[in-house]
């Protein structure tokens, strides 16, 4: 057995209308499965899911205060009022504000942006920034991005004469900001037909508006903001990315140039995963550690040397926040193993003092990664008293729910189901934990604790081809909602098992089915080398790819986890270093004198005869085999009937008797009328002479000699053999020497001298097989 590390839900496609989607579309089925597994049930949003040429972006004017806010903002560019972008410190912040500000700055307004300090302001529109822009002489404020839960701070600029437009996705509270306009996709009521845009892609309906005209020269920005906040790619996000890539492949911006360059980026191979881990991390770098404004600046600017500078200075401040996030989860770990363990906290609620705030939602991400709990870190300030923090949840948590139902503690909060941030008074994190707890008792069962990867098809390896695999570029860009299909291989045997990389942390193998081969790479399970045994049949999932090498094509699997589903036999016999430590297996002994030499051993069991071995339970666990029963029937009654996950075959031995001669009946004729004839015979005299003199070994003639002394047909003193005069029938197998010698040359050959195939074919005809029940599959496939 080899555990997979999370469970594998392979999801259900009805094989009828995935063949109408193939034939209508000209696809494979494969395709048209995967098209069906992302909610898409006719052949028409099939065809607008892939030919996306096709497609036109929604009519902004959709959004219900859309004529509004247009109006009151081409009023604003005419009367050169002075008008401000409000934004937010993240990615899709910083992307909403370049749009903005690139709009109305084409369009001649007299604009100006906003970005408050995560560490000094927090998240939002905050009532010191708006009094200080009514100072300044502003007299409309544009929130990008964020604004939606500012009732007192849209309260205070109608008070200071100045109009508020918010556009914005997260969350919308029960109580609405009383703002000259929102423009917001998820509002009661709204007639606007697709929810999920990001802050950036709400903000571009608005540009769009304003322009007259689709303002395609934005769609770079817009696809890096919509990726970086993982916001559903489907619908028209996807529309935007897909074309937005489009644009960035030859973006003429500087900024966008330059941290191509320092992140070792081609700009002309970028994709969606460039700008996931590559742009929109650097981007928010910088609100992350210091202030967002670098981040607009480098992508707003005209000049070649500023980009290069502004790209530097963000670079610098990722790597920084790279390792300031691995010192915090590092301290974070520490502290929910040592204060908070697992088995009494349903969800992680832990906080200190000097924690930066811009990266403990990324240390929540690590936290759930690591233990698959709902996780909210916080930092705290003892001088307010006051704890900011970010949340990360699991499937079946809806964070913004639970913590909904908790205003009573969080006088501000905002997010979404799977993310949210939050301010409460330390004195109530304690509380905040309790109710938590006890929330996520009532909602969430033990299996949702045990972390899901949902698997699109399971394909046998023929049909795993080139063209196959060329179709799925159709599904992209991927992100949320349209993840990289994962396919799951099942059953298939595996060989050239084996650990690649300069570190050996990688793995390589072959699956193998008549006629048919498929490679796969796995990085960083480099480890399960030593967990597949040679004949397993293993189950894979994972992305299938294109291998391109020496102008040949070849389809490849990058697996992503590994499964064997039944028990596997490990050939280790004369493996000279065993490693002794492992504390997960348990050591089988048969012999006390190797138990007494090997006491570096842990879990060790001695075994003795029958008896003990029936009694020993070794379901489900990992046995080795250490040395070599003295009676089969003892390995029989340890096995029979029982299922381990693993044995590992060992069988110490310090000599052989296989390679001995055990005499043959002739032999034994011979040396009886030799020894008849003579009546008497000094073995330690003569021994060695007759020996010669028949071509035996002097090991055989005692060992005849000491059968016949047990048959009774002589007596030995001293080395003196005397023929017993009393004539007796007896068969050789009444000496117990002789029938030893036969059962440890019959053990030898079973245990020491078969093949793997031989050894696991004795195995397999004693243990127990059983056949998991349909509940018990859908657990992990």
């Amino acid at each position: 057995m080899l555990n997979p590390k999370t469970r594998w839900i392979v999801k259900n496609t009805n094989n009828k209308t995935a063949s109408e989607f193939a034939e209508q579309l000209n696809i494979t089925p494969l395709l048209a499965s995967l098209l069906m597994n992302r909610g898409i049930t006719n052949v028409d949003q099939a065809r607008s899911f892939l030919f996306t040429e096709s497609e036109n972006f929604h009519d902004p004017y959709l959004f219900e205060d859309m004529e509004k806010a247009v109006r009151r903002i081409r009023d604003a560019i005419e009367s050169k009022e002075p008008i401000l972008i409000f934004g937010d410190y993240d990615a899709d912040g910083v992307t909403s504000t370049t749009v903005m500000m690139d709009i109305l700055t084409k369009m001649n307004a007299n604009v100006t942006y906003y970005i408050p300090n995560r560490f000094t302001e927090g998240y939002g529109p905050n009532e010191n920034a708006f009094r200080e822009a009514s100072k300044q002489g502003i007299k409309l404020i544009i929130t990008v991005d964020t604004g939606i839960s500012a009732l007192n701070e849209v309260k205070l600029a109608n008070e200071l004469g100045m109009d508020v437009i918010i556009t914005d996705h997260h969350e919308p509270g029960n109580t609405l900001p009383e703002a000259f306009a929102i423009i917001h996709p998820k509002l009661p009521h709204t007639q606007y037909p697709f929810s999920d845009l990001a802050g950036v892609g709400v903000a571009f309906k608005l540009a769009h508006a304003i322009n007259n005209d689709l303002p395609k020269e934005l769609l770079d920005i817009v696809a890096i903001g919509t990726i970086a906040d993982l916001v559903p790619l489907h619908g028209e996000n996807r529309l935007l990315v897909k074309e937005g890539l489009k644009k960035l492949l030859y973006s003429s911006r500087l900024g966008i140039q330059a941290l191509c360059k320092i992140s070792g980026t081609k700009l002309s191979e970028i994709n969606e995963e460039t700008v996931g881990f590559a742009i929109g991390p650097r981007l928010n770098a910088a609100g992350r550690i210091d202030h967002a404004a670098p981040a607009v600046e480098l992508l707003r600017t005209t000049d070649m040397e500023m980009a290069a500078q502004l790209a530097e200075e963000i670079d610098f401040m990722n790597k920084e926040r790279q390792q300031t996030v691995t010192e915090i989860t590092n301290e974070a770990v520490a502290m929910v193993e040592r204060d908070f363990p697992l088995s009494e906290n349903s969800v992680i609620v832990i906080g200190k003092e000097g924690w930066s705030a811009g990266v403990i939602g990324i240390v929540a991400s690590r936290l759930v990664d690591r233990y698959y709990r709902p996780a909210i870190v916080l930092s705290y300030d003892k001088m307010s008293g006051l704890a900011k923090g970010s949340a990360r949840s699991i499937l079946g948590f809806d964070l913004y729910k639970n913590l909904s139902a908790l205003s009573h503690l969080l006088p501000h909060f905002g997010g979404h189901p799977m993310a949210a941030g939050m301010t409460l008074n330390i004195e109530d994190v304690d509380s905040l934990r309790q109710e938590l707890n006890e929330a996520c008792k009532n909602q969430l069962s033990a299996d949702d604790f045990i972390p899901v990867t949902e698997v699109d098809a399971a394909l046998d390896i023929d049909e795993v081809t080139v063209d196959t695999i060329g179709q799925l570029d159709l599904l992209a860009p991927y992100g949320m909602g349209n993840p990289k299909p994962k396919v799951m291989i099942k059953s298939t045997l595996a060989t050239g098992i084996r650990k690649i990389g300069a570190n050996k942390t990688h793995l390589k193998l072959t699956l193998e089915k008549p006629g048919n081969l498929l490679d796969g790479v796995g990085f960083n399970i480099g480890h399960l080398a030593d967990e597949i045994s040679a004949d397993a049949k293993i189950s894979v999932i994972g992305e299938l790819s294109i291998n391109e090498w020496n102008n040949m094509r070849k389809p490849q699997i990058m697996m992503k986890d590994i499964a064997v589903y039944e028990w596997q036999l490990f050939d280790i016999r004369g493996h000279k270093q065993l490693d002794l430590t492992d504390p997960t297996k348990t050591f089988i002994i048969f012999s006390e004198q190797y138990l007494n030499k090997f006491r570096e051993l842990p879990n060790t069991l001695l075994i003795r005869n029958k008896e003990e071995a029936s009694k020993v339970d070794i379901n489900g666990k990992q046995i080795v085999l250490f040395d070599l029963p003295l009676e089969l029937d003892i390995l029989d009654s340890l096995i029979r009937g029982k299922l381990p996950d693993r044995i590992y075959a060992h069988f110490y031995h310090e000599e052989t008797q296989y390679f001995t001669i055990l005499p043959t009946r002739e032999h034994f004729k011979w040396y009886y009328a030799f020894l008849l004839k003579r009546q008497s015979f000094d073995v330690n005299k003569f021994g060695e002479e007759l020996a010669k003199h028949r071509g035996w070994s002097v090991d055989t003639i005692m060992f005849m000699s000491q059968v016949f002394f047990e048959l009774n047909f002589v007596t030995i003193k001293d080395g003196l053999i005397t023929i017993n005069p009393e004539k007796q029938k007896k068969d050789l197998t009444d000496s117990s020497t002789y029938r030893r010698k036969q059962e440890e040359i019959s053990i030898e050959k079973l245990l020491l001298f078969s093949s793997i195939v031989e050894l696991k074919s004795w195995f397999d005809e004693r243990l127990a097989h059983k056949v998991p029940n349909e509940e018990e599959t859908k657990a992990w496939i």
